[in-house]
């Protein structure tokens, strides 16, 4: 395989293990060369904790981007997780353009909700800006709550398989290539993954852990781009990411003084064993 250089694009939250404290050693342990680009610092994530630090570094992005205009920088594939303001959202589609070989894969994690809400900060021009760069993108990983406010479609708990494949067929229809919608659960103890990849569509089911763990997500949409950018196809890729997010969450539950993340570097074996299989 091909030494791969991949750009993820997110915030650092210092403590809390999410976005780029999660994506860069996931990717890394992938075999991945992973460079970064901070959307903004936090002390520490901010589901739990209070007093947290913020810095805001939208006005940084285009000079790095330019110095890596200038040096001749590119890369394999344009990673995107959470961004924090529309302007962030402009300035990823330009090095969409600018910044990837021509193979380049770009990858959009649209995150901005869950539970049927909008994180707080994010209003209906924050997702309209966030359609623009999703439904663009190569692939995208929305939860069921991210592919309603793309799609414009009512939040539901309770659905079936019609009310899902109409959620992809609506992006679809507004460009979609392809999609991985996480938290697809059609019955009970269960959850999964629906891979649209070209005209095919799958379903991978895994156990459904009752306690959650906080930036599983990021861990999720991490471990997919690394095996996805390792060789492997969407399927195969979005499975190998949910079998390792559960792995995750188990080593996690007995800890009850780990509330705040999952405990992924215990178990960062098990995804470079899979990739290797």
């Amino acid at each position: 395989m091909t030494y791969k250089r991949i750009l993820t694009v997110q915030d650092i939250s210092c403590v809390g293990q999410c976005s780029l404290t999660v994506a860069l050693p996931i990717l890394s342990a992938c075999g991945l060369e992973t460079a970064i680009l901070p959307s903004a610092v936090l002390s520490t994530h901010t589901a739990g904790f209070t007093g947290y630090t913020f810095r805001d570094l939208t006005d940084d992005m285009p000079a790095i981007k330019e110095h890596w205009e200038k040096e001749g920088i590119k890369f394999s594939a344009i990673y995107t997780g959470y961004l924090g303001s529309a302007k962030q959202i402009e300035y990823v589609k330009n090095m969409f353009d600018t910044l990837g070989t021509p193979d380049c894969k770009s990858i959009v994690d649209p995150v901005m909700g869950d539970n049927g809400k909008l994180y707080p900060g994010f209003d209906s021009n924050f997702v309209d800006c966030m359609r623009t760069l999703a439904f663009n993108a190569d692939y995208i990983i929305p939860n069921i709550t991210e592919a309603c406010f793309l799609t414009g479609t009512e939040y539901r708990t309770d659905y079936d398989e019609t009310y899902i494949n109409t959620l992809l067929e609506k992006m679809h229809s507004q460009g979609a290539r392809n999609i991985v919608l996480t938290g697809v659960s059609y019955r009970a103890g269960k959850t999964g993954v629906v891979i649209c990849a070209g005209n095919k569509t799958d379903y991978y089911e895994h156990e459904l852990i009752s306690k959650g763990c906080h930036g599983t997500g990021d861990v999720y949409a991490s471990a997919f781009v690394g095996a996805l950018m390792s060789g492997k196809d969407p399927v195969a890729a979005a499975s190998i990411a949910a079998d390792f997010t559960v792995k995750c969450i188990e080593n996690t539950q007995d800890d009850p003084s780990h509330w705040y993340g999952v405990k992924f570097e215990p178990v960062l074996q098990e995804i470079i064993k899979q990739l290797r299989a």
